[in-house]
């Protein structure tokens, strides 16, 4: 039974097809809220509402050419999207999504386990340096350096954030931390300053406007990604898809109460709460435009950081003084 159950979690739910699903339908989400937030239409003709856009997207990127620049590093060129897609899977399966009790946790929740996640979610960045270097582009090289200064902007802030409601709780293991705000529900109130910080971090961790500069196409034409396509391209696509829902996982389960209730129960919390997280993510989206390099650093070290600041010495007081 265990061996069933340990397949199915890494396999079916929140196993790598439950991702390719689920990403595709949250790449779907954004474009279709950011689409009628602007008011247009977004997808509506590729299966029913357009829900089958996002992976008609993906075969065609699928069916064409494979192209490697001459002068690119070919071995390191053509094995990152895959490097990229298992780090961003692997930060799924560390979400507590199987959650029963403190005593039957997810079959890979252990202590520290949040600190492993954010550091997971970190090496996509990594990644797209690398896949920016290896192409031996002008264009990607711009991208990649980008890639790296957004990387010194919102860390910090992030860490911080997320950190927050775990000294609150007193632990480093995700389902301890949701298990202590299902308990104390009020508590996520304290929390809801960290919770803006983080949904900010994570829409430039994402690289989406206004944090897009890195992939600035009347700039740098694509940026990171100037010189890939076809099956490569593809596999980064569906990367970042599968970073959005783990990210907005992460702040699921540690701003708004997890998910509880098993299985089946579970999934419907994970389904709502990683939606609305994206739903803000488009909304921030539709409403800005892109910044300088520059202006993303300075907003980070300016702002973020001293508000996520902030919010932990409030989560201390409270810490020190009320629990």
């Amino acid at each position: 039974m265990a061996i069933l159950k340990t397949f199915l979690y890494l396999l079916i739910y929140p196993g790598f097809l439950f991702l390719l699903v689920y990403s595709t339908f949250c790449e779907w989400f954004d474009r279709k809220v950011f689409a009628r937030l602007q008011n247009r239409m977004g997808p509506t003709h590729t299966g029913r509402f357009g829900l089958l856009q996002p992976v008609a997207d993906i075969i065609k990127l699928l069916a064409k050419e494979d192209i490697v620049p001459e002068r690119a590093d070919r071995k390191m060129f053509s094995v990152l999207p895959v490097i990229g897609l298992a780090i961003a899977s692997t930060a799924m399966l560390l979400l507590p999504v199987w959650h029963f009790s403190l005593e039957r946790p997810s079959p890979n929740s252990f202590p520290g386990d949040i600190i492993v996640l954010l550091y997971i979610l970190s090496l996509p960045t990594l990644i797209f340096f690398l896949a920016a270097w290896s192409s031996t582009s002008f264009f990607s090289e711009i991208g990649g350096a980008r890639v790296l200064t957004l990387l010194f902007g919102y860390e910090v802030p992030l860490f911080l954030a997320v950190l927050g409601p775990a000294i609150m709780a007193g632990s480093w293991r995700l389902a301890e931390i949701a298990h202590f705000f299902q308990q104390r529900p009020l508590l996520l109130l304290a929390n809801l300053l960290g919770f803006l910080i983080a949904v900010i971090c994570l829409q430039a961790k994402l690289e989406r406007t206004p944090f897009d500069i890195p992939h600035a196409e009347t700039e740098i034409v694509g940026g990171t990604f100037t010189e890939y396509s076809g099956k490569k391209l593809a596999l980064f696509r569906l990367m970042i898809d599968v970073e959005m829902v783990a990210g907005a996982g992460l702040l699921a389960a540690v701003f708004l109460g997890g998910f509880p209730g098993g299985v089946f129960v579970g999934f419907v919390h994970f389904v709502i709460k990683t939606l609305f997280v994206i739903f803000l993510l488009s909304i921030l989206r539709a409403v800005t435009s892109r910044i300088r390099i520059d202006q993303v650093v300075n907003f980070s070290w300016r702002y973020l950081a001293p508000l996520a600041v902030l919010q932990l010495f409030i989560i201390l007081l409270l810490k020190g003084f009320v629990l």
